[in-house]
């Protein structure tokens, strides 16, 4: 299916490795151009080349730590300086350390807040406020299906993940009458080093994965390229009267509506 992104240009953070970067390959497959950004140069930069040399889009990487409150306006700035334009962002962050609530430090939920929370926001704001008039942008946020119910030991994520979900609602509501899109995607067990490092720390990763597995209705963890196309076509102008959903990409395993 051509998703008519020939050409148009999307910021993608956490965009190294795992869903960023499968999503990156879709959005580059179909021809549209990418700005990657994460915390490791090498690592943002050898995934920049693999996108590149993939083609038919090109892949731009930059160093930025989504933390940073500086951050968004460099990021911006590089896609209008590299592509010209600038026509959404699929925004996903790293998941904050894991741990039962009564065990984690106010500490650690200040550093989380600024990055898995603040961070995303500030950044889908500078997308939406510097979206040229009369072209409309498109702002995907990834977040987790804590958001719909909370997940075991994963304390800061429960908290956190569910604010940003309905922040970005409201941004849906208020950038909405610009023509401006916002949407989240909340994946299950994708198949990612983050999951695998959950797993791990259960001290049985085969032990753990086999459990999760038995609770899925597809009996087995997705594939971030699954996840991806996924990501791709919601941020896409295929799907240009979407706006504000949430959509869980879990295999069946969220039981909520």
């Amino acid at each position: 299916m051509d998703l008519g992104l020939a050409g148009n240009v999307y910021l993608l953070t956490g965009a190294s490795r795992g869903l960023g970067l499968a999503t990156a390959r879709h959005l580059v497959a179909d021809g549209a151009h990418v700005v990657l950004a994460a915390r490791d140069e090498a690592t943002v930069t050898r995934a920049a080349e693999e996108l590149t040399a993939a083609g038919p889009g090109r892949a731009h990487p930059v160093a930025a730590d989504l933390g940073a409150e500086e951050t968004p306006q460099r990021l911006v700035a590089a896609a209008r300086e590299e592509f010209g334009r600038l026509d959404g962002a699929v925004l996903s962050v790293g998941g904050p350390p894991g741990g039962a609530l009564r065990d984690t430090t106010d500490e650690q939920w200040r550093q989380a807040f600024e990055t898995v929370h603040l961070g995303p926001l500030r950044l889908a704001r500078a997308v939406l406020d510097g979206a040229q008039p009369g072209s409309p942008v498109a702002v995907t946020v990834v977040l987790s299906t804590s958001v719909r119910a909370p997940l075991p030991n994963l304390a800061i994520s429960n908290g956190l993940r569910p604010g940003l979900a309905m922040a970005a609602k409201t941004l849906a509501d208020e950038y909405g009458p610009e023509g401006h899109r916002v949407n989240l995607i909340l994946p299950g067990r994708i198949s990612t080093d983050r999951v695998r490092e959950i797993d791990a720390a259960t001290g049985d990763a085969d032990a753990a994965r086999a459990r999760s597995e038995a609770g899925i209705p597809l009996r087995r963890y997705g594939e971030p390229e699954e996840f991806g196309a996924v990501a791709a076509f919601i941020t896409s102008p295929r799907a240009s009267y979407m706006s504000g959903a949430v959509t869980t990409v879990d295999g069946g395993l969220t039981r909520a509506l």
